[in-house]
C-alpha cells in the first residue's frame, strides 16, 4: 500500500508573499484538496523536509514546488539536498522560478528536478498539470514508507 494520499501536503518554498497567495488561490480554484505548506526560505524548507526542530513531526510532502532565488540557502542547494537524501529523493521537485537562465534550467534537471517552470506562469495550465501529477503520483506510483 502506498504511503501517500490525495491529502498529502504540497510544500511550496517561496519567499514572495504575493507569489504564495497567487499559487494558493490557484490551488483552491482547482479543487485540489492537498494542504499547502509554505516555507519562506531554503533553511526553513530543509528543517521541514528533514524534520528538525519545530518540524519534528512534519508530514512528508507529496511534491515540492521550489523557487530558486531564496534568502539564506537558495533553491539550488535545497534541490541538491533533497535529491541526495535517501528518505527524500523520491519526492518530485518542481522548480517554479523567475530565472530563465539556461544554466539554471540545465543544472536543475541535472540535479534531479522533475520539472522547471518559469514564472509568471499560466496558472490554469499549471493547475491542470498539477492535477494530473497528483492523480498519477497518488494513485499509480508506489512510494517508499516515510522514514
Amino acid at each position: 500500500m502506498p504511503d501517500s494520499s490525495p491529502n498529502q501536503p504540497i510544500l511550496l518554498v517561496e519567499d514572495s508573499p504575493e507569489d504564495f497567495e497567487t499559487t494558493e488561490r490557484a490551488f483552491r480554484r482547482s479543487g485540489l484538496k492537498n494542504p499547502i505548506i509554505r516555507c519562506a526560505d531554503g533553511d526553513e524548507a530543509l528543517e521541514f523536509l528533514f524534520r528538525r526542530g519545530r518540524f519534528a513531526d512534519a508530514p512528508r510532502p507529496g511534491v515540492v514546488l521550489l523557487d530558486l532565488n531564496l534568502p539564506g540557502t537558495d533553491g539550488r542547494e535545497v534541490l541538491s539536498e533533497i535529491k541526495a537524501a535517501p528518505q527524500l529523493k523520491h519526492i518530485p521537485v518542481i522548480v517554479l522560478t523567475t530565472s530563465s537562465d539556461d544554466r539554471d534550467v540545465h543544472a536543475c534537471y541535472q540535479a534531479g528536478a522533475s520539472s522547471y517552470i518559469q514564472k509568471p506562469v499560466d496558472l490554469d495550465g499549471f493547475m491542470r498539470a498539477i492535477e494530473r501529477l497528483n492523480d498519477y503520483w497518488f494513485e499509480v506510483v508506489i512510494l517508499p514508507k516515510a522514514q
